[in-house]
């Protein structure tokens, strides 16, 4: 399985000890599961993680960033897409259509609007847990 995982997702994950956070583990931990990100999106998690708004330990920081590191697969962009509601949200449209990710993990209802630019499944961190029996 191919999996995409939004910014608002990591950032839950690294901040609270919930759902998330065992959705990201979970995806980490099994060997059917390949969790892939462009060099711009892991900046952006590695980036935001740090932001001082998040007061998080430097064990912590650096517990998540080795973690991140290691565990995701980088892509090379081979899509293209256009998605001028919110440009940012594009670097994880391209890694997802890039791969063929069967999952896009997110928190931001907006991407309900890019299900047709994707064949990737856009879905929450909860639906993807009810969908792999995590809950």
């Amino acid at each position: 399985m191919k999996v995409v995982i939004d910014t608002n997702i990591v950032v839950s994950a690294v901040i609270r000890d919930r759902l998330p956070e065992r959705v990201l583990l979970w995806c980490i931990g099994a060997v059917d599961v390949e969790w892939y990100v462009t060099q711009s999106v892991l900046n952006e998690y590695l980036e935001v993680i740090r932001r001082p708004k998040f007061a998080l330990s430097v064990a912590t920081v650096t517990w998540w960033t080795e973690l991140l590191i290691a565990d995701t697969q980088i892509v090379h962009s081979a899509v293209h897409i256009d998605f001028p509601r919110d440009s940012k949200d594009v670097p994880f449209l391209v890694c997802a259509g890039s791969v063929g990710a069967d999952y896009f993990i997110t928190g931001d209802r907006d991407f309900s609007e890019a299900q047709s630019l994707v064949t990737t499944r856009i879905i929450s961190a909860s639906q993807f847990a009810k969908d792999i029996m995590l809950i």
